[in-house]
């Protein structure tokens, strides 16, 4: 077997693996009572494996593949949807935004990011719901608390990156 054949079997057999369990955390997400965040945000960690082992176009390509096929597996659609518009693509937006080097700049990027996610959440939420912040919490303290939680994520992700570069990678020997 010459060595591209290989090559784009362990792409398509490590893709295929990983698209399946962020289905199966997107569907336990959608079942789930509680825990749902912390499910989302192990769904996006899949795609940072991709991206570490072949490439941003094949990131690209399993972000669609795995939204895609979540879509038509998971019942409930509107689950899929934080997937969709923020965890499955961060990974991607992380790594370009990374890229730069300039520390303060990807961080403002990836801000920026989060707060469009963010406000296109709040306006589904407030029109498909009718949601309002209780009288004593504003929209500003929830904001501000998001931006906290999207800081912690950010570094968890980067954790597990790291993790994933000095310990799993050398398991998978890929």
């Amino acid at each position: 077997m010459s060595g591209h054949g290989s090559s784009a079997t362990k792409r398509l057999s490590l893709s295929g693996i990983l698209i399946a369990l962020t289905v199966i955390t997107l569907f336990i997400a959608s079942i789930a009572p509680t825990n749902k965040l912390a499910l989302y945000a192990l769904s996006s960690f899949f795609t940072a494996v991709i991206v570490i082992e072949f490439g941003i176009k094949t990131g690209w390509v399993f972000y669609i593949s795995s939204s895609m096929l979540s879509l038509l597996i998971i019942q409930n659609k509107i689950r899929i949807v934080p997937y969709i518009a923020f965890f499955g693509l961060y990974g991607i937006v992380k790594f370009y935004t990374e890229r730069l080097g300039n520390i303060v700049l990807e961080y403002v990027l990836k801000i920026i990011y989060f707060n469009v996610c963010l406000y296109a959440s709040i306006q589904l939420v407030k029109e498909l719901f009718a949601i309002k912040p209780p009288q004593w919490l504003p929209w500003w303290a929830i904001i501000a608390g998001f931006q906290v939680v999207f800081l912690l994520y950010d570094y968890v992700y980067t954790l597990f990156v790291q993790y994933y570069n000095q310990k799993l990678r050398k398991l998978l020997r890929i």
